[in-house]
């Protein structure tokens, strides 16, 4: 074995350990063919107001701009698909949001395993990515051979479905590289877009985003327009329709993380305890959460959007 194939093995062993579900290793290359789709999505205003998507485009189709001399792009899939769900007749928050916010969490095991990378292998320089940053995701989770992108545009994998969360280390160690995942299973399934009650969902994997409920119900910084009244069906904080109705998630692998464990009383909450909840409750459940990002009075405007509908 050559000391480059037992880098790469010493690291997706590590990875494995500190429990990632998924791990594969791609080239850090200028991603030609992403380049006109991307910009094309943008010029058709499917970012909707999230204008920070129009910034630092070239860094996004090139991860050599965001480490110097990278040679390898590092992708991961940590799973979050929970045990026990919430009450199916109460409001509904995305269940990545049930525990402790996964930026962090997963942050905090990129850089234990860059720590044990340059610990156990030498100088490597590199920098740790989950969602945080000017990258592509679901094209070098692709690039690494961790699965395609479906209809609903979100990274399936045969024997995990969808419901886990995808990270990125680059760093600039030359390491044996995966073939890039180009199948795609979706076949002639539709489910995803039949369910999207909004029809955020487009041809040829894309979504527009200005119509997804994650992004009406997160990423809009203002009221909630009426055109979207009665669609959102008890939806306050994100939206698993499309990966509900995946064939592909009944295969999804149940978490074992600690910090993503849910709160019992949220899981129980009635829509009547969630009218009710105040700043205080609010603060102790949501402390360590993504829900807190939207602060106690956009949840507040959102319960009473969906009550109105």
């Amino acid at each position: 074995m050559s000391q480059k194939s037992k880098y790469t093995q010493l690291i997706k062993t590590e990875a494995l350990r500190l429990g990632f579900s998924s791990i594969g290793f791609a080239k850090a290359t200028f991603l030609e063919k992403e380049a006109p789709v991307f910009e094309n999505w943008l010029q058709q205003g499917y970012h909707g107001k999230m204008q920070y998507l129009e910034n630092h485009f070239d860094k996004r189709l090139d991860p050599r701009l965001l480490v110097d001399d990278a040679k390898t792009v590092i992708s991961f899939s940590y799973t979050y698909f929970p045990k026990e769900k919430q009450r199916d007749d109460s409001y509904k928050i995305a269940k990545y949001a049930y525990g402790q916010d996964y930026h962090y969490v997963i942050k905090d095991k990129l850089k234990q395993l860059l720590d044990f990378i340059t610990t156990n292998i030498g100088a490597v320089s590199g920098r740790a990515f989950t969602d945080t940053a000017p990258i592509l995701e679901k094209v070098w989770a692709s690039q690494a051979g961790l699965g395609w992108q479906g209809r609903n545009s979100l990274l399936l994998q045969k024997q995990k479905g969808s419901f886990f969360s995808l990270a990125e280390l680059i760093i600039d160690l030359e390491l044996d590289y995966d073939t890039p995942f180009t199948s795609n299973h979706c076949g002639n399934c539709t489910l995803c877009v039949d369910a999207c009650p909004t029809e955020a969902i487009l041809p040829n994997n894309l979504i527009n985003a200005s119509k997804c409920i994650s992004y009406l119900t997160i990423e809009l910084r203002e009221e909630i327009p009426t055109e979207f009244k009665a669609k959102l069906p008890n939806s306050i904080f994100g939206c698993d329709i499309c990966q509900d109705v995946c064939p592909w998630n009944k295969f999804s692998i149940i978490n074992n993380e600690p910090l993503y464990q849910a709160d019992t009383d949220l899981l129980q909450y009635s829509k009547e305890d969630w009218h009710e909840i105040t700043a205080a409750v609010f603060s102790r459940i949501f402390k360590k959460s993504a829900v807190k990002r939207i602060k106690f009075n956009g949840l507040q405007q959102n319960i009473s959007f969906v009550n109105d509908c």
